[in-house]
């Protein structure tokens, strides 16, 4: 599949500065601060949404969010993506017929979460009678994961201030990507894997974040069986992880963890002599 035309007016901008600021002793110290600006995402020319996103990946993340909110099905039909930092602009310019946008937006629902992440009233009956494959997790495969993990998170070791999502598989992190907002981050997961054909199985997500209703949506939407956060859960996450078969693992820190659904699937296969203490 040929992939679509990126052009960029400018390289992506900063995503820490330096700043001074003053302890609670009144001692000067420099710090590195997360950048945040906004990205008007526009469709054969039609505004969608304004993204606030620290910019790394900014074509994955508008194609992501894009393909999430069912905006976009068909990405070889995408002609071009064009990023201007000038505007804060990412126009989407796709062969699809996009008639439908202007309807849809009218159904956008607000809901919680960094950045006021949106889903749409057709996202749900989409995914009304799905199951994501069912996949079992060894005890240790959480435990290998969540120490590759420690090698990310740059941005927020240098400021703080932004979320991670990783996409693993056994003991490799395939794809790591920060933002100030979960949802953008996801997202720009998301749209890397449909640009490049991937599918979700056997693959295990990692998010810094809380499992809402909207992660677990774009979980399934992913086809990945597993979630894995170092946060907690909320009552529609965990109900939607039920409904469509994803196991959620929260609280994941260290050597430990709480399995909030598919307990049944993981494999304990570390025992707790084995363990040494968080």
């Amino acid at each position: 599949m040929d992939k679509p035309n990126i052009i960029k007016t400018s390289e992506n901008p900063l995503q820490t500065i330096e700043v001074e600021v003053f302890d609670e002793y009144g001692e000067k110290l420099t710090k590195q601060i997360a950048c945040e600006r906004p990205l008007t995402v526009m469709l054969n020319w039609k505004e969608v949404v304004t993204l606030m996103t620290l910019g790394s990946r900014p074509e994955s993340l508008v194609l992501g969010y894009l393909k999430n909110q069912g905006f976009l099905t068909d990405p070889a039909a995408i002609e071009s993506v064009i990023i201007d930092w000038e505007t804060h602009t990412a126009a989407v310019v796709t062969k699809e017929d996009t008639a439908h946008l202007e309807t849809a937006l009218k159904k956008k629902t607000v809901t919680s979460g960094c950045g006021q992440g949106t889903m749409f009233g057709n996202v749900m009956k989409q995914l009304e009678n799905y199951q994501v494959p069912q996949e079992s997790l060894k005890q240790s495969e959480i435990y290998t994961s969540l120490e590759a993990l420690t090698h990310y998170n740059d941005t927020y070791k240098k400021a703080g201030a932004v979320h991670g999502c990783a996409v693993c598989q056994g003991d490799k992190v395939l794809s790591f990507v920060e933002d100030v907002g979960r949802h953008n981050a996801v997202d720009t997961l998301a749209g890397e894997m449909w640009l490049n054909g991937e599918t979700g199985n056997s693959k295990i997500f990692y998010t810094t974040g809380r499992l809402t209703s909207e992660m677990v949506i774009k979980v399934a939407q992913m086809g990945i069986p597993v979630l894995l956060s170092r946060s907690g859960v909320t009552q529609m996450g965990l109900d939607l992880a039920k409904q469509f078969g994803i196991t959620t693992i929260a609280r994941a820190k260290g050597l430990r963890f709480q399995v909030f659904t598919g307990a049944d699937k993981i494999l304990f296969d570390v025992k707790g002599s084995d363990q040494n203490a968080d």
